[in-house]
């Protein structure tokens, strides 16, 4: 018996039907009304799908005409299907439903109503419109080669217009050949880590998934002391590293620059170690209660690789990011990374480029610059009125603030969110195993992370779980 039958759409539709003993047509009414319920069930045919006219599936599969009226008919007595003079035979609403039930139930834990889980943009402000234009502009003007196999740096067109901003907007000092392009900055650590091999130096406190990256490409990881000023360099005597990792514009997750003082020890460490800086240019574009901090990587190219995504700035969902490198490490990268293109759209790299060149992307910056800002002020506005208590910390610049919490509190703190339906992260999630546990209790509080129609309630559920004077 066929398994494969036309919707009448043009459409393939697949059915696993059970052969029946003898073939006796009840046997394959049952089989045909099991497959049918099934694929509803599990969601493969959703409510509103319109199915092949019974002569048609019947003429598909090889099987009787009435065979297949009977099962349509037996589905739709049950609720699985819809049958309406002229418009055919649809899946039902009920269907709908009940595969949302099932979902419901194979579900782990329930989804947070809110959530200010911090490294993430506000996802409603994608600039859908800008971007399709962009989208259309280069895959009008893509030459042949961008749907063959890419070289392993990226897209020229999009290094080309990645270098053009970097030494605009961030002062990095750069060409299109020392760009290699990545899937994200952590696809751009893991590249790293794997190609300059060795013990690698990160910050007390910072992304643990980071951490977990760099122990992946397997790289030890040593954690380094942060005090006011940012992290205190290694000792350049003692255990030899082959990089350190720094966010030198807003140090995540405490805030902060890096003190120039500290830029320039970082740098000296390199060039009498060996060693690489590696620049994740965390929340590097937005900054509000201070002058911009241009990229460490301009004050030594040759000894400070640097990362950037637009993770952030644009949106998770787009999977480019971008290494600046040293030129010593260009090829060791590039032969971790393969012999082609495996890891980004090509498509996507020619719409960012356009993206950028047209001017489009540093307007959404400066939009959502605004827009983080107005957010970053209603947060601190809030805590003052209703938790005064609470003391706010890292909010010149980036997407996120630290809020201080008593001694004793993080932990139940976190948990009383989650029971309000509030995701957020205690500053203890951050901390380096290794480290020293020196700083006060916290949450690190994403506030670009909701919608601006969903912020004020996601701060009403995060005042209601902070503790009490």
């Amino acid at each position: 018996m066929k398994s494969w039958a036309n919707s009448g759409l043009g459409r393939d539709l697949h059915l696993d039907l059970a052969a029946p003993a003898g073939g006796r047509t009840s046997g394959v009414r049952a089989a045909l009304v099991s497959a049918l319920r099934e694929s509803i069930r599990s969601g493969r045919l959703v409510a509103g799908t319109t199915l092949p006219p019974s002569r048609a599936l019947a003429l598909d599969l090889g099987v009787a005409r009435n065979t297949v009226a009977e099962a349509y008919s037996e589905l739709v007595a049950e609720g699985w299907l819809t049958a309406r003079q002229g418009s055919g035979t649809r899946v039902a609403d009920r269907a709908r439903e009940t595969a949302h039930r099932a979902q419901t139930r194979s579900a782990s834990a329930p989804r947070p109503a809110w959530s200010l889980l911090p490294g993430s943009p506000d996802v409603a402000e994608f600039p859908r419109a800008a971007w399709m234009a962009s989208a259309r502009r280069a895959l009008t003007a893509a030459p042949h080669d961008a749907f063959g196999p890419g070289d392993p740096r990226g897209r020229p067109e999009l290094r080309r217009a990645v270098a053009e901003y970097l030494a605009r907007a961030r002062g990095v000092r750069t060409d299109p050949d020392r760009i290699v392009v990545s899937a994200s900055s952590g696809h751009g650590l893991w590249l790293l880590a794997r190609a300059v091999q060795g013990p690698v130096a990160v910050e007390g406190y910072g992304l643990h998934f980071h951490r977990e990256l760099l122990g992946d490409a397997g790289a030890v990881t040593v954690p380094l002391h942060l005090d006011a000023h940012g992290a205190q360099p290694p000792d350049a005597t003692g255990t030899r590293l082959s990089a350190a990792l720094l966010t030198p514009a807003h140090q995540f997750p405490t805030g902060g620059p890096l003190h120039p003082s500290r830029r320039t020890a970082f740098v000296e460490w390199a060039r009498t170690t060996g060693g690489i800086v590696i620049e994740d240019d965390y929340d590097g574009e937005f900054r509000y209660d201070r002058q911009p901090v241009g990229a460490l990587q301009g004050l030594a190219p040759e000894q400070v690789a640097y990362l950037g995504t637009v993770s952030k700035t644009l949106s998770p969902a787009i999977r480019v990011g971008w290494m600046v490198l040293p030129e010593h490490v260009i090829d060791d990268v590039l032969a971790v990374k393969g012999v082609y293109e495996r890891w980004v759209s090509a498509t996507d790299q020619l719409t960012l480029a356009d993206f950028i060149e047209r001017g489009a992307f540093d307007r959404h910056v400066r939009r959502m610059r605004t827009l983080y800002r107005r957010r970053r002020d209603t947060l601190v506005e809030t805590l003052a009125a209703r938790s005064p208590h609470v003391h706010v910390t890292g909010i010149a610049a980036g997407l996120h603030a630290v809020l201080e919490l008593p001694a004793g509190t993080e932990a139940a703190t976190v948990g009383r969110a989650a029971g309000l339906g509030l995701a957020v992260e205690g500053l203890r999630t951050f901390r380096h195993p290794d480290g020293p546990a020196d700083r006060p209790d916290g949450l690190v509080v994403g506030y670009s992370t909701p919608s601006s129609a969903r912020f004020a309630a996601t701060l009403d559920a995060l005042c209601r779980a902070l503790p009490t004077p």
